[in-house]
């Protein structure tokens, strides 16, 4: 088995370039398993999946992590435990940008320290709903200033295009990562951001990659689904489908991959995670692998090399698509538009609420 690939951020920052991510832990995508995916999260660890994302709006999550880092410092020490690099993010409520307080946001800070169980949080990644509304550059110099104080290694920031971004490194922020949705299905970060980060330092984390599981074998050859969803992850990308072209051509797309998987002998979702990876500035994709019985499939992307073949066939389908266009997290923006309705803008508790029991549980 080839060993898994690792990136840089900045120095004594290495990740995973596939980084274990915990949206899908946070209950609002079907059931979680809370003691298995914290049993499984060392099964991940020890293939060098040692990267995992999560936010301090993901309930219960931070939590899991926690639990499973202080787990792993008692059972096996201080050097393994140590090699769990979490990168976290900080979201505002949309409904308190106009007033929250600088202590409010070093709280935040606080409180994911304390549920995650660790010194410093190696990744904070910002994110602010709407510019136009309070002072986010005051707020990331909250950051900054926990930077100083030892509470946070690095900076990174969210669902923001290179305009958004500019505001920040303007400033002197040292901003090392961008989140962003980036998918065959979803190539806009291709729009000038991916060319922007490389002129300053910026790497990009990427989630959707396998769209929720669309870019998987399990929708390989099945009719179109429509929107009946319980689970939002699937509605989200079901409509970034939508943008893409009809459901026909995304069945195209899906076919090309498994007959290049099937060449290599790697599922099609490696075939799409590889496709990722390759693309300039990108320094991980995120995959939301909740439990160890994935990892084996998690883990073939390691043993792919995409040839010029495979891309052609790849880039003569993605020649045909409408879109997603415009710029990073653009259609999101929109609050009342058929991707931004769609979002719980209101999910960050107060940040001197008590960690949630239930969650932990």
């Amino acid at each position: 088995m080839k060993a898994v690939e690792t990136a840089d951020l900045r120095p004594g920052h290495r990740i995973s370039r596939v980084i274990k991510g915990g949206w899908q832990l946070a209950g609002d995508h079907g059931e979680v398993r809370a003691a298995e995916a914290i049993a499984d999260m060392e099964a991940f660890v020890d293939a060098g999946i040692t990267t995992f994302d999560c936010a301090d709006i993901y309930k219960g999550v931070e939590e899991m992590i926690g639990a499973f880092i202080a787990d792993l410092r008692r059972r096996r020490g201080a050097s393994v435990a140590d090699k769990v690099i979490v990168h976290t993010k900080l979201v505002p409520d949309l409904s308190r940008l106009a007033d929250i307080r600088p202590h409010e946001i070093e709280a935040i800070v606080d409180r994911s320290l304390q549920r995650l169980q660790i010194e410093r949080l190696h990744l904070v990644q910002f994110f602010w709903w709407d510019m136009a509304v309070g002072d986010p550059v005051a707020s990331l110099d909250v950051l900054k200033r926990c930077q100083e104080k030892g509470k946070i290694a690095n900076l990174g920031v969210t669902n923001w295009d290179r305009g958004d971004i500019a505001r920040f490194t303007d400033a002197g922020f040292d901003v090392v990562s961008a989140q962003v949705q980036y998918s065959l299905l979803d190539r806009r970060p291709a729009n000038g951001l991916a060319g922007w980060a490389a002129a300053h330092d910026m790497q990009l984390l990427c989630y959707g990659t396998l769209a929720g599981g669309f870019l998987t074998d399990a929708w390989l050859g099945a009719p179109d689904p429509g929107f009946a969803f319980s689970n939002r992850s699937l509605v989200k990308y079901r409509l970034i489908i939508d943008e893409f072209g009809p459901w026909s051509l995304f069945q195209n797309l899906m076919a090309t991959l498994k007959a290049i998987g099937d060449r290599h002998g790697v599922s099609l979702a490696a075939v799409a995670t590889r496709w990722v990876l390759d693309q300039p500035q990108v320094a991980a994709a995120i995959v939301g692998a909740r439990y160890a019985r994935h990892l084996p499939q998690t883990l073939e992307v390691f043993r792919l090399a995409l040839d010029d073949a495979d891309r052609a066939a790849i880039d003569a389908v993605l020649a045909q698509s409408a879109g997603p266009n415009g710029p990073v997290y653009g259609l999101e923006r929109d609050r009342t538009g058929r991707h931004g309705s769609i979002m719980k803008y209101n999910l960050n508790a107060n940040p001197n609420d008590k960690v949630h029991a239930e969650a932990s549980a």
